[in-house]
């Protein structure tokens, strides 16, 4: 994400993250509403919350395109930030919401921040994992180019000398 000189998010930076929040939960928001409809057989009503659902995710697309510029993500960026997030979630952002929760006494919001926690653990795990595996691999594949690249070095060195 593009920082300023002294290191502090742009307007537009936070701006931006603000905007992709509001997005996708719309989207989240508009699909639950969607089901909702459909259970109250309201399906022509569902079709519309689905419809523009389809369209929130669009949106929220635009502003993740400025926010993590194509030219500057890779698998394992992308992996390192999301392990970042998730890390983020089930270290402060959910542990600060039940503590919240035990203080007003909501016992259904303390057991939906304990699911968040556990489940925000078992992602930040998998995204690590596959970061792991990921880096073996690509370990693995720069030894084969570059026994590839040797030997094409040798056949041209050969058809140089000749």
């Amino acid at each position: 994400m593009a920082n300023q000189d002294n290191g502090t998010k742009s307007i537009t930076i936070t701006n931006l993250e603000s905007a992709f929040a509001g997005e996708s939960m719309a989207h989240i928001k508009y699909r639950y509403f969607a089901k909702l409809a459909r259970a109250a057989g309201a399906d022509d009503v569902a079709k519309v919350f689905e419809e523009t659902a389809d369209q929130e995710v669009m949106h929220a697309f635009g502003h993740l395109d400025l926010l993590y510029p194509k030219d500057q993500m890779t698998p394992a960026k992308a992996l390192e930030i999301a392990i970042e997030g998730e890390t983020y979630e089930y270290t402060e952002m959910y542990p600060n919401f039940r503590h919240l929760a035990v203080e007003e006494g909501n016992s259904a919001a303390i057991a939906e921040f304990d699911e968040q926690i556990e489940e925000s653990k078992v992602h930040a795990a998998a995204f690590k994992r596959t970061l792991e595996i990921a880096a073996k691999r690509f370990a693995a594949l720069t030894k084969v180019e570059e026994r590839h690249a040797n030997h094409y070095r040798a056949v041209l060195a050969k058809l140089n000398a000749a």
